[in-house]
């Protein structure tokens, strides 16, 4: 039995049984198929310490969760304050969630070549120039891009993009995990 993740570290999260089927084939004697995951990002970690921390955002949003504590949640030290060898959460290394395309965040542009993960219903230039286009949500739903974020990226990757442009993705509720998570993925890559 796998937990949290059936996925190899550093890599682009599975979303579906496909996805660990694909990543992990050869090196496990089972896979259950409960269907695709509803809400796409992982779960939400706080540390419970002298004043409770945001370690991991996820499919919980900061919000939520300072609305039932009452106060807001600290954030955590900078990967120069404590040893980012040894994390304090899962998901909290530097590069991470990453597809072997590099990532290009806040796109406004398509570059020739690019694919792009789209937001929303936003105009952007040198679209006709990509090679291919993915578009987490065009109603600009926070939760409709979680559920599609590492599937989508899975498929822009595996259509053999060398960089993926990423739409800008207001950082507000879900959106806060989502960029995590694409910072991560653009580490080393940008």
């Amino acid at each position: 039995m796998v937990a949290p993740s059936a996925n190899i570290s550093g890599h682009v999260s599975p979303t579906t049984a496909a996805h660990v089927h694909s990543d992990l084939s050869g090196r496990i004697d089972l896979i259950v198929d409960g269907g695709a995951v509803d809400v796409g990002v992982e779960s939400t970690i706080v540390g419970c310490f002298e004043e409770p921390m945001l370690l991991r955002p996820g499919g919980l949003p900061r919000a939520e969760i300072e609305r039932v504590l009452g106060r807001a949640l600290k954030q955590p030290p900078a990967e120069t304050e404590h040893d980012s060898s040894q994390p304090l959460a899962p998901g909290m290394l530097a590069s991470h969630y990453a597809p072997r395309a590099r990532v290009r965040l806040n796109a406004v542009a398509v570059a020739p070549g690019e694919a792009l993960l789209a937001f929303g219903l936003g105009a952007i230039s040198g679209i006709d120039a990509g090679t291919s286009v993915m578009n987490l949500s065009e109603r600009g739903d926070l939760d409709e891009a979680a559920a599609n974020l590492f599937g989508f990226l899975r498929a822009l990757d595996a259509r053999g993009a060398q960089t993926i442009a990423v739409m800008p993705i207001p950082d507000e509720g879900l959106g806060e995990a989502i960029n995590d998570r694409l910072r991560r993925a653009a580490v080393g890559r940008e």
